[in-house]
């Protein structure tokens, strides 16, 4: 929030209203070269799918973001409105790139282990069902978007989730999200083709189970 001083005291201004001062969004650094995936994920989809897909889901919610608070200046809330579907869907393109990057390690694979592994089977019997289940939905998407494990807060469990295109996990269910297969045609075509499945089964490989063990552990808490 942003406060200004006066004869009566502070008075409190929107948060939307400090946009004047924000920061621009950047593109954050990969954690790993972009060859550091392969076989399981070539260089050439890292490569385009990290600086060129999501640096353009940066730099056009940056410019949405500036016409909003222009419209918010104005009070046009008309051009507000229209606006929402942009910060939807490149809002959601950074958030949703930025966890995925961090889900991912070329020393990944495997099972989770400690309290998460725990959860799983709590949840889902097995750690096989789970990542059938997950592999499933993530197969189903029609056309573009995301498959994800997310945490229930209210709840206290784990489920599995499919997001369209760029919806953001907890901005359209409320879920926090832990773990998030894009299945987007930009993220495996040039490897596999039109076969989903063999992308979603190589993936796998590379998952990084610590980095999601860690976002349990915080949103748990």
């Amino acid at each position: 929030f942003c406060f200004f001083s006066s004869r009566s005291g502070a008075k409190l201004i929107a948060p939307l209203g400090c946009l004047v001062s924000r920061q621009k969004h950047t593109l954050p650094d990969l954690p790993y070269d972009y060859g550091a995936l392969e076989p399981h994920i070539n260089a050439e989809i890292m490569q385009l799918h990290h600086s060129k897909h999501h640096a353009t889901y940066v730099n056009n919610l940056n410019v949405t973001e500036e016409k909003y608070k222009e419209a918010l200046a104005k009070g046009d809330v008309t051009a507000q409105v229209s606006l929402q579907p942009a910060l939807k869907f490149n809002g959601g393109g950074h958030i949703n790139h930025t966890i995925f990057w961090t889900n991912l390690s070329p020393n990944g694979g495997g099972e989770p282990k400690g309290e998460l592994m725990e959860a799983i089977k709590r949840d889902f019997g097995s750690f096989a069902n789970f990542k059938d289940k997950l592999t499933a939905v993530s197969v189903g998407v029609q056309g573009s978007g995301w498959g994800w494990l997310g945490y229930n807060k209210e709840q206290g469990r784990l489920q599995i989730a499919a997001c369209a295109n760029q919806d953001p996990l907890q901005g359209t269910t409320g879920l926090i999200p832990l773990l998030g297969i894009d299945v987007w045609e930009h993220a495996y075509y040039l490897q596999y083709k039109n076969v989903r499945p063999d992308y979603l089964k190589a993936i796998w490989n590379v998952i990084n189970w610590e980095n999601v063990s860690s976002r349990y552990a915080t949103c748990k808490k």
